[in-house]
């Protein structure tokens, strides 16, 4: 009797196991949800570089550069969610980071133009680079939820683009506002690094389905981060 009760706690707890394994992996429609992501993230990310070169090539200005960015968030928030379902979100996809790339042209040709620019340019992308692959590989490895900290990230955000509002405003009437600006910058660094944890989270948790709204997603953390790099490591070099 004793053996037959062993026999059968032996077979609950291999089924516990085998359901515990099944259930620690990334399902079949994460995977490849995560994939597609990873995918358009490469080629829109590509071609935001491309268009940055062309930006630079033709001199664009900071008023034009200003419009792309512009143009870029009325498309995330007007044309994005009627077409993330369709054929018709890839492309506006593209036309959204593009835009984004021509308005880094007038940044990167100041950056460029300093002595040291390329060397500050090169450790912002580096910089960037070792981020996201650290962020995105501890979550996919782990596999830990991080959708606890939407809610964070959300305000976080909001004080953020309230406080970079405000420096704009006092910049505008003579107030010196470097430090202050500095300290924005490394608020976005970590706001990014923990929108990255939380939209990878999303995606292999089953959270986001969509694989054009998770590029979108990443790629504004990716654009995000670089940005708020450069302006530190230019302001710590010496450039700003």
């Amino acid at each position: 009797m004793e053996d037959k009760r062993f026999s059968v706690r032996q077979g609950q707890a291999a089924y516990s196991s085998t359901q515990t394994s099944q259930g620690a992996g990334i399902s079949a429609d994460a995977t490849r949800v995560l994939r597609n992501t990873y995918s358009l993230l490469a080629l829109t990310l590509l071609f935001s570089a491309v268009m940055a070169g062309v930006s630079m090539s033709v001199g664009l200005g900071r008023g034009a550069s200003l419009g792309c960015s512009l143009g870029a968030l009325a498309l995330v928030w007007l044309v994005l969610p009627r077409t993330a379902n369709s054929s018709a979100g890839i492309a506006v996809v593209f036309a959204f980071t593009g835009l984004l790339g021509l308005s880094l042209g007038p940044i990167m040709s100041h950056y460029l133009a300093m002595p040291n620019g390329g060397a500050v340019v090169m450790q912002a992308l580096g910089g960037t680079a070792l981020v996201f692959l650290s962020l995105s590989g501890y979550v996919l490895t782990t596999r830990k939820d991080f959708s606890f900290m939407g809610g964070m990230l959300f305000a976080g955000l909001m004080v953020v683009v309230i406080a970079a509002i405000g420096s704009v405003v006092a910049g505008m009437f003579g107030v010196a506002v470097s430090g202050f600006s500095l300290a924005i910058s490394a608020a976005i660094v970590l706001l990014m690094s923990g929108f990255i944890l939380y939209d990878t989270s999303r995606i292999i948790n089953g959270g986001e389905t969509n694989y054009i709204l998770a590029t979108t997603g990443l790629y504004l953390s990716i654009y995000n981060l670089f940005v708020s790099l450069l302006h530190l490591l230019g302001a710590f070099s010496g450039d700003d």
